[in-house]
């Protein structure tokens, strides 16, 4: 990153001298007797903080033992296991850059990853969720060595099981110097249609970011933080292993969404603070309002991120008395904007918040000039958890503009209280007969249809208007659905303009999501145009 970029944010006290590595090692001596949980099916495990960071010290030995060094990319496919917690201490303890793999992404999508990045080290199970991940082929790097962990690891050339690495773990080793300022994570954007883009963040945007978390939502000492975020996603990292040492939390992490098994261990745990995608929340609500009986009273935030959280859907959590919000951001720039604690629920529930601790938004047009409150345009955004740049230069010219902000590729507007509204993307937005229609307005008025459970609203080619809208519905009650009469004469009573209705409807049982949660748009996209 260029130095006056990284300048502003040590000047404004956003960044200073402590890596990650230090951060951890204190967290772990302060909050020694934290427990740390991991919740799964397959591979329970409980530890503490200073027992969890010891094993990954001593881990850090192995893997320079395996030839992995400061700077080497290590790459963890990993469900939500103590094992993967102990790599990422692992990897920061001897400066190796971690770059975490969503576990559902097939060998074509990994091996590319794995030869863009030029990792090191992938590691794996060796089956989880039906996948067998030791007979998979996966890139072009014979040098790679391969980790597998479970209880049936494959065997061969360059193959060893996660037991064998630990066996040679020991914490007598020299420490390499790090940089606050040097590559700390690697994450790769799910792209649509292009390629995965490798996004570099640094100690200290990661640290920033955790920081301003900590200030917009009142994270502290004592909290209990289930996190179902996937550790193959930044999220999973940030909330699962980095923020329980900045504040002392104590984590249970998921492998898998169970809203059941959420709802026992909120209650069960005390859990205090959790969030995830829409569908989490949504599928969490219906189960906790199925069992009066459960008490969840001990929950006081679930944090919304992620594409289309409706305002219904931060009603709801109100309404049972959580204190829920919505946020926006990406894995090249995490937090952009989140609700505050204090803020109204109209707020929470129809803005996707303020911008965060150090960050600025501006509004601005196609010719990149400023537009006023209220106007809509594209987000740009700038602070100090924004990342370094793409492992590939040649991307950053469009990701950054000349004076270095962030180029979202969202829609939105600023209101008069400097709340920031998502409209829509920029390239998923619907286009019908040169008119911008939002899809998330469109979902939003169909989802209060009694018949409809959840919607997704896609664009669909048409000759004669270039595109129509699409709808994709998933209904309340199967044996019922909404028919597409019902559909158009809803729009009608709700008063929205008639271009806005959509001109196909398509029920379907579920929506293609990824492990977070998110829909798959453009897979319900893909799928119209092949009919």
């Amino acid at each position: 990153m260029a130095p006056e970029r990284t300048r502003r944010w040590y000047d404004a006290g956003f960044y200073g001298t402590d890596t990650m590595r230090d951060r951890l090692a204190a967290g772990a001596d302060s909050f020694a007797h934290v427990p740390f949980r991991v919740w799964s099916p397959q591979r329970p495990a409980e530890t503490t903080l200073g027992e969890l960071h010891s094993r990954g010290v001593a881990v850090g030995g192995a893997l320079l033992a395996a030839g992995v060094g400061k700077g080497d990319v290590v790459a963890l496919q990993m469900p939500n296991w103590l094992e993967a917690a102990v790599l990422y201490h692992a990897c920061t303890e001897i400066g190796a850059v971690v770059l975490p793999i969503i576990h559902i992404y097939g060998p074509a999508e990994v091996g590319y990853i794995l030869d863009e990045s030029g990792a090191a080290m992938l590691v794996t199970p060796d089956t989880w969720m039906g996948v067998d991940y030791s007979g998979r082929e996966v890139g072009n790097r014979p040098e790679m060595v391969r980790v597998f962990v479970g209880d049936d690891p494959p065997s061969g050339p360059g193959v060893v099981p996660f037991e064998e690495l630990e066996a040679n773990a020991g914490s007598d080793y020299p420490r390499p110097d790090l940089d606050p300022d040097d590559v700390h994570l690697l994450c790769y954007t799910s792209g649509t249609t292009a390629k995965p883009k490798g996004v570099q963040h640094s100690h200290n945007t990661m640290l920033a970011e955790s920081r301003q978390l900590a200030e917009a939502t009142g994270a502290r000492d004592g909290d209990v933080f289930l996190c179902p975020n996937p550790v193959g996603h930044m999220a999973g990292i940030l909330a699962g292993l980095q923020n329980p040492y900045l504040f002392g939390e104590h984590c249970i992490l998921m492998d898998g969404w169970d809203p059941q098994a959420a709802a026992e261990l909120i209650s069960d745990e005390v859990v205090t603070r959790t969030g995830g995608a829409p569908f989490f929340l949504t599928t969490l609500l219906d189960h906790v309002e199925a069992h009066p009986e459960l008490d969840v009273s001990s929950l006081g935030l679930f944090g919304c991120g992620g594409a289309g959280v409706l305002p219904s859907l931060i009603e709801r959590a109100d309404a049972v008395g959580w204190w829920s919000f919505r946020s926006f951001g990406s894995s090249e720039h995490p937090s952009i904007t989140s609700g505050y604690k204090g803020d109204p629920l109209s707020k929470r529930a129809n803005t996707d918040g303020r911008p965060m601790p150090g960050v600025e938004v501006r509004i601005v047009d196609e010719a990149g000039a400023s537009l006023p409150v209220g106007a809509v345009g594209e987000i740009q955004s700038i602070g100090p958890d924004l990342f370094l740049g793409y492992t590939d230069p040649a991307l950053d010219a469009d990701a950054f503009t000349a004076d270095g902000w962030y180029r979202t590729g969202d829609l939105g507007y600023l209101d008069a209280d400097g709340f920031l509204t998502v409209t829509d993307r920029i390239k998923d937005i619907i286009i019908r007969g040169g008119e911008n229609i939002s899809a998330v307005e469109v979902e939003d008025v169909l989802v209060r249809h009694p018949k409809v459970r959840e919607v997704a609203v896609t664009s669909v080619p048409d000759a004669r208007y270039g595109e129509k809208v699409c709808a994709f519905v998933i209904p309340a009650d199967p044996a019922d659905p909404l028919t597409f009469d019902e559909l158009v004469g809803h729009f009608a009573a709700a008063g929205v303009a008639k271009q806005k209705t959509p001109e196909r409807l398509e029920v379907v049982d579920d929506f293609p999501r990824t492990l977070a949660g998110k829909v798959k748009k453009y897979l319900l996209r893909e799928n119209l145009h092949h009919d």
